[in-house]
């Protein structure tokens, strides 16, 4: 172990300089204040631990169904779809602005309606209010079953009957042919392929459906067995001309192209003569070649 340098000659080794009181003093009171500020917001903390359940049950923040803004529903619901999520989301117990949890029970309640088919986002707005932006579901199709008409959007979800008088539904496409005899609960969605098809076919038809004076669409059973895992359908006008369809569209790309110049062939073929009627009444149209309209009249 090597002896420590010796010092150098007029060289003297530098000792501490004490700490005077007075630089310490600072130090003290910045430490003192930190301590009071700790106690402060700890027993503060306390407090309104204490008090938040009272404090959250007043009146001056409680959400009701007045104090809650949606996105506008369109005309076709005549739900009141605010009201009926506001009562729900509430049997736990009221809704207070102060709750951590009220945007995650509202948005829950909300994603939960038949009618929603997505929550974009709950902002809330203190004293008491809530701002919800919502994405509606689309009446596209009634599915005829032995008590009546049941109505479903473009994915084949259930909705709510009783927002449709028999003159409203009788508006839309109707399926027939298919052997149901009810359907899920509303705001779910079908599990019969067939139905979720022909959803998807009266989305691609859309406004065009009173445009053509079409009634119904109907599954071609035997276009349907000859084609695999595809349903076929038919489309009748209300005087009874039918409309050979082919393939309802899947979600892809292709097919909705492919679904869409279909349409537009029919549409250009009913601008021509006014109708889809043959000229001693109805006839068949058939669309199922690609680029092609082949029809003949009865």
């Amino acid at each position: 172990m090597n002896a420590a340098a010796p010092l150098k000659q007029n060289e003297t080794q530098a000792s501490p300089k004490p700490v005077r009181a007075a630089q310490r003093r600072p130090l003290r009171r910045l430490a003192t204040a930190g301590l009071l500020l700790a106690a402060l917001a700890s027993g503060s903390y306390a407090l309104w631990c204490a008090v938040r359940e009272h404090v959250a049950a007043s009146a001056q923040y409680e959400v009701t169904a007045d104090s809650v803004t949606i996105t506008s529903p369109p005309d076709w619901i005549r739900s009141d779809v605010k009201a009926e999520v506001v009562r729900d989301a509430s049997l736990e117990g009221p809704l207070s602005i102060l709750d951590d949890q009220l945007a995650r029970r509202l948005y829950e309640a909300f994603e939960a309606h038949p009618w929603v088919a997505k929550v974009e986002r709950v902002i809330k707005r203190p004293p008491n209010g809530v701002e919800v932006e919502l994405v509606y579901r689309r009446p596209m199709l009634m599915v005829q079953v032995s008590g009546g008409l049941l109505p479903i959007d473009a994915e084949g979800v259930q909705l709510q009957t009783r927002d449709f008088s028999p003159l409203e539904a009788g508006r839309y496409p109707r399926l027939t042919e298919i052997e149901v005899t009810t359907g899920p609960p509303a705001g779910t969605r079908w599990t019969d392929p067939r139905v979720v098809a022909a959803a998807r076919l009266a989305a691609v038809l859309g406004d065009a459906w009173e445009e053509l004076g079409l009634h119904r669409i109907a599954l071609d059973a035997e276009g349907s067995a000859a084609s695999g895992n595809l349903f076929e359908f038919d489309l009748f006008t209300k005087e009874g001309t039918r409309i050979r369809w082919g393939a309802a569209p899947t979600t892809e790309e292709a097919e909705q192209k492919a679904a869409a110049e279909k349409l537009a062939r029919l549409r250009h073929y009913h601008a021509d003569r006014g109708t889809l009627e043959g000229p001693r009444g109805p006839q068949e149209i058939d669309l199922r070649q690609n680029g092609s309209l082949n029809h003949v009249g009865n």
